[in-house]
Order: structure tokens, then sequence, then C-alpha cells
């Protein structure tokens, strides 16, 4: 019989193998805790980018009795919790499932169209027993599954949640053409004003949203910065605000100033990760501070500007234009050194040296009696071609927003695996468009100091926060934009000079806006009487302009803060039956509101770096690998 020739291995040549064997080992967890990093937002699998369309109820609520406010707000507010509630039941669906037609429909579409019907019945009722009850509502129920952007769905991943940006959402700066613009009348109010409230730096954080769902944790279903007011939640009412601390160079400006956050999708994870408004709803990567943030007020093209309302609320851009449409996109993107070139519907890719930069230009024109609207658009207006405020409307200071970002051109040809993505928070369903950028703004500004600006402005003169005149502006007439709104965005420019070293002063000279917008969308209140008041809970000073209102919003939490604690609400808006206690609360029949607990977060956000114990797991047995390799090497 032929004799077997392999030998056994030995001990030490054993213990050899089971050395490469952890060595391959450990650096398999290393490799894979690192692509799970670069690609998952909350450690789950995410679907790429189909969206979930459903009809703005919001916008078609110009109307709303004053006595029925709050709680049309607070179903609002539940029909975006319904669509989040639906993102996540696709998250959790096989791929098969979610191509499955017929299984979308019954498991996620259905439902959903039924908890709609539901919640727009309420709406229906609640406005009924105020006023005159809505006709249509129910036709907005329904919602349609549309497929994933042809980009996404050729095997681009779509942002690191898989649900956005992709690479034709940025455009060169340098293939954007300057725009002109167009001279300001002989009238004009000429001065500006420039308040600054720092950048954020104490990471104040939440997803709620006071102005179009007060009273709801989680309204706004992305997270916000907030600069300037520091008790800015949903629960927050007029006093709270009145009474709260500022971020503001000059503390008699306590106004609330907040958009969506933008964050670097480098594969890090926020402490959001596992939460409504971050990671859950598609929401990741490491929140971005901005370098610098400037809001500069300025004068009408036709006139002078009176003061705004203490309190006055007004919201530019329209968060769900992705699905909305453009008409009230507003917000606009460029580089430092190029701010005469402006980005509607793209994030720019900015040369080296260059900063990116978010303009927010706010309505001009107020209609002298309201300091919110049904569907918080009517009150305020952009101005005409021309410059000028439609018939019943006064020209009030007009806010400009600047926010600088020191971020690099993300590498679109790789996905951005060699320079991260970067994308602004947004719904589910509007895929991080750069469009759906918005921006807003409640006045809360001592009397006196708004008497300063409005003085300031109307002489002009340019001022620091606290109203003392720096330089006269140049007898030149400055250039006025076009705010006539339009179906699609255009490119706003400015009077930055065309060079690719960054600049970080403001742009003196305003951009042209595009229409208005943000979480709802509007209606031209040059055609329509302006809904009635809402309330401010402080009487204004004998020499501002006089707002009516409604009743005060009640605040649920009064515990302002920033860093992170939850609160305990004490009742529900519009819902007698909330309970304080549990992450949803039943409001009419059996649809929940979702979250009563504020989704804030402060201080240090950043828990960054993906949970990193696999990787750590992974080196320890690299080395125990070598050193086994080594000791039995040397024993044979």
């Amino acid at each position: 019989m032929r004799r077997n020739s392999r030998r056994r291995p030995t001990g030490p040549r054993r213990a050899t193998f089971a050395a490469v064997a952890l060595i391959l080992g450990g650096g398999g967890m290393v490799a894979v805790n690192v692509y799970a990093s670069a690609t998952e937002a909350d450690g789950t699998a995410q679907p790429g980018g189909a969206t979930i369309d459903c009809p703005d109820v919001g916008s078609e609520l110009t109307a709303v009795p004053d006595a029925a406010r709050s709680e049309v707000d607070t179903e609002l507010a539940s029909l975006d919790g319904q669509i989040a509630e639906a993102y996540k039941q696709l998250r959790s669906a096989t791929p098969e499932q979610q191509l499955d037609a017929a299984f979308t429909d019954a498991s996620v579409m259905k439902p959903l169209e039924e908890k709609r019907a539901g919640t727009l019945e309420r709406i229906a009722v609640a406005i009924g027993n105020a006023g005159q009850r809505p006709e249509g509502l129910e036709a907005l129920a329904g919602c349609e599954l549309l497929p994933p952007e042809e980009e996404q769905a050729e095997n681009e991943q779509g942002g690191q949640a898989g649900n956005g940006p992709v690479a034709a959402d940025f455009a060169d700066i340098n293939s954007v053409q300057p725009s002109a613009q167009a001279p300001a009348g002989q009238n004009a109010s000429r001065g500006t004003f420039v308040t600054r409230c720092g950048v954020n730096e104490n990471g104040l954080f939440n997803s709620d949203n006071v102005i179009v769902a007060p009273g709801v944790s989680n309204g706004a279903h992305h997270f916000h910065d907030y600069v300037g007011n520091q008790d800015n939640d949903a629960f927050s009412s007029d006093a709270d605000l009145a009474a709260a601390d500022t971020s503001c160079e000059n503390q008699g400006d306590k106004s609330s100033y907040f958009w969506p956050v933008l964050r670097l999708q480098n594969g890090n994870q926020e402490q959001d990760a596992q939460a409504p408004g971050g990671g859950i709803e598609g929401n990741a990567g490491e929140i971005l501070t901005p370098k610098e943030v400037t809001m500069t007020f300025q004068g009408s093209p036709t006139g002078d500007v009176t003061a705004m309302p203490r309190l006055l609320r007004i919201i530019t851009g329209d968060a769900k234009a992705h699905v909305n449409g453009t008409a009230n996109a507003n917000a606009s993107w460029s580089c430092t050194g190029f701010e005469d070139r402006q980005l509607k519907d793209k994030y720019p890719l900015c040369p080296e040296g260059s900063d990116v930069v978010r303009t927010f230009k706010f309505q001009s024109c107020w209609d002298g009696r309201n300091i919110d609207s049904a569907n918080h658009r009517t009150h305020v207006a952009f101005a005409a071609a021309d410059g000028s405020c439609a018939a019943g409307f006064q020209a009030i200071p007009q806010l400009v927003q600047r926010i600088v970002y020191d971020v690099d051109a993300p590498s679109l040809d790789d996905g951005g695996d060699t320079t991260p993505l970067f994308a602004v928070d947004s719904f589910p369903e509007q895929l991080h468009k750069p469009v759906t950028d918005h921006g807003d703004f409640i006045n809360v500004f001592e009397e006196g100091l708004m008497r300063e600006m409005v003085d300031c402005i109307n002489e002009g003169r340019e001022c620091d926060g606290a109203g003392a005149p720096e330089e006269p502006q140049q007898p030149e007439p400055s250039e006025e934009p076009s705010e006539e709104p339009s179906e699609e965005p255009s490119e706003e420019p400015s009077e930055e000079p065309q060079q690719p070293e960054p600049t970080e002063e403001p742009s003196e000279e305003p951009q042209n806006p595009a229409p208005t917008g943000d979480d709802e969308p509007t209606e031209e209140p040059a055609t329509e009487e302006p809904p009635a008041a809402t309330q401010s809970n402080e009487p204004p000073a004998d020499d501002a302009p006089e707002a009516t209102a409604t009743a005060d919003r009640p605040k649920i939490s009064a515990t302002p803060t920033q860093g992170g604690t939850e609160e305990d609400p004490a009742e529900a808006i519009g819902s007698p039956t909330a309970s304080p206690t549990e992450s949803s609360v039943a409001v009419g029949n059996d649809q929940p509101v979702y979250g009563t607990a504020p989704q804030t977060a402060g201080g240090s956000l950043a828990d960054t770096g993906a949970k990193l114990w696999p990787a750590a797991a992974g080196s320890i047995l690299v080395i125990a690998g070598f050193v086994l390799l080594r000791r039995f090497t040397s024993r044979a």
C-alpha cells in the first residue's frame, strides 16, 4: 500500500495557521466596519430614492378660523408623520418587496391613504365647527409612490442614507452665467442694518418647527440650526420667546433665525442617527457648523420701510419643493468670490479656496395686520418686479441671511468616496434636493432697536447691530432684485467680485429672489383678502405698527434647552387627549401625533465616528494574531 506522503501539521504549524486566520478575520471585521460606516446611516440598509408623493394639504388651507388654527396645525403635522412612517415601512421591506407594486400598495400606500383620509376629515370638522367646512379635502388623501430617479437607479448609492443627494444635484459654479440686476428707483431706502448672532457654535438643534407645527415634536422631520433666540422649540410660546436669552451681540435682538442643518455625508454618525428627524428619516452624516452667518436687513427699491410688528413670523423657501414644484423655492447657493452666480436647484462645486454660500431672502411686504396666516405665507409677500408692494401691503425691512461653510467640492465620479457629498436635511420624500432649502424667522426685536433699524435704512446709512452709523452709502443707486414669483427658480446675482479668493463680507446688494416658500406653499396675496390675525401676547409700542392677533399659543414644556434634555409637556395644543409621557398622542379619534417629547439635541451633538467597537475588536484580533505568529515561528 502506498504511503501517504502528506504530513499532518505540527503544533507550531497549526498555531501559525490559526494566527493567520485571526489576522484575516480581524482585518475583515475592520474592513466591514469601515464599509458600513461609509454606506449606512443607522446600521441598517437604506433603500434608494423612491418618493412618496402626497398632495400638500397646507397649501389648500389659506383661510382657517382662529379658533381652529392650533388643532389644524397639529393635524397637518400628523400628515407629515404619516409619510415618515410610510418611509420606515418601505425601509423595513426586502428589495424584492420594494419592487413589488402589489406589496407596496397593500402594505404601505393603502394604509397611508386611509390614515390621511381620517386626518383630513378631522381637519374639515375642526374648521367646520369654527366656521364654514371646507369642501374637497377628501380628494387629497391619495398618494403616489414614484420610482427612484434614473441616476439613483443606476447603481448610485445616493448619499449616506441611500436617499440622496446624487451627482446630478451638483453643478460647477464656473458653469453658471452671472446675472444682471435692475437698479433701484430714485426714492429707494438704501440703508442696511446688520445683526450678528453667531454660527450656532453652542450646538442648539432640534427637528421642530414652532411656526408650522406648534406643539408637535419633530414637526419638521429634519434638524434645524438655531441662532438668536435660545428658547425655540415646538412648545415655545410668544412669552417664552420674549423672555429668552439670545446669542445675538445686541441683546435687544431676541429674534429666532433657523434653517436646515448642512451635513457632510462622510460616514460619521451624529447622536440623532437613531432618532426621528435624524437617521430614522434619512438625515445622516456629520452636522457642519457654519464658518460665518450674517443677517442683513435692507430697504425697499421704491420708498421708505415701516417697522416689522413684534413676533411677526416669516418663512422663505419651500421645504417640499421637490414634490410641490418650484413656485415657492427661494433659497440660493453660490461660492465666495462668485456670488453674482446663483443656483436654485443645484449645490455648488466651488473651486479650491472658495467656500459654499447659502442665501435666503425673506419677504419684504406685510399686510399691515397679521403676524402669521393659516398657510404661514399670505400675511407677507415679495415685492413686484418694480419693487412695489401689492395693494394693502406695506414695505418692511427685508431680511437677507448669508451662511458660509468651509466644505470641499465632493468627488462625484466615485459617489463621494474620496471627498464626501454634502446636503441639507429634508423631509424623507424630498431626497435632500437643494431646491428644498428654506429659512425661518420670528421677529423678537425690542421696539426701540426696531425703530433704530428703520431709521438707519430710511436715512441711507450702513449700521451695525447696535444701530450705530458706520459709513454712509454711496450716492449711486443700489440694485434691487426683481421679486416677481416665477414657476422656475432663477439664478440670483450679487455684487460680489468674480474672484476665486473667498470673501467673508455679506453681499450688500440684493439678489434676485425667487418666489416665496418653505414648509407650506403660498398663494398670491395681491388677489385675496388677508386672513384673520394671529396673536402676539405683548402689546405693541405706541409708535410701532399695530398687529391684531388671536390667542397666544400655550407652551407645553417651559424648560428651554440647549443640551438635549427632554421636556415634560403639560398639555397638548388642539388635543385635549394628549398625554405628556407617551411617544405619540391621540388627536381627534385614534390618529397619533408623532412624538410629544422635543427631538432636541444640543451642546456636543456631533458624536462623530461610526460605531467603532467592531473596528477595535478587529484590531485586537490582528495584534493577537501577530503575537501568536511570532511566538510559534520562533519556536519552530
